[in-house]
């Protein structure tokens, strides 16, 4: 709220320190570690990616309750997927799951 409110630049660090951000690189190493955190998003399910963004974001307009059941409704809507189906199958056979995002 300080930093909004005040308009006080804060570095990497300290933005960091204060959970604004989760990491820090130096400036040479950041767009291959973009990269990688993209390559670790695009192996899941791309339907279930988009419903965590949308429990975070919901989160962010809203109190906690609603924001619990929300994100209850979105859990147990996933049990219906065939994305669900294909991920537990894939785990309990050792191999990459083909994402169909239905």
């Amino acid at each position: 709220m300080e930093v909004c409110l005040t308009g006080i630049p804060i570095g990497a660090h300290e933005a960091k320190e204060r959970g604004l951000i989760s990491k820090v690189f130096p400036v040479d190493q950041v767009e291959l570690e973009a990269i990688k955190t993209a390559e670790k998003i695009s192996e899941h399910s791309p339907l279930i990616v988009s419903l965590v963004k949308d429990a975070v974001n919901h989160s962010y307009e809203t109190f906690l309750q609603e924001g619990l059941r929300y994100e209850s409704q979105l859990f147990h809507s996933t049990f219906a997927t065939k994305d669900l189906k294909e991920g537990m199958k894939a785990f309990m056979e050792k191999r990459r799951p083909e994402w169909t995002s239905s």
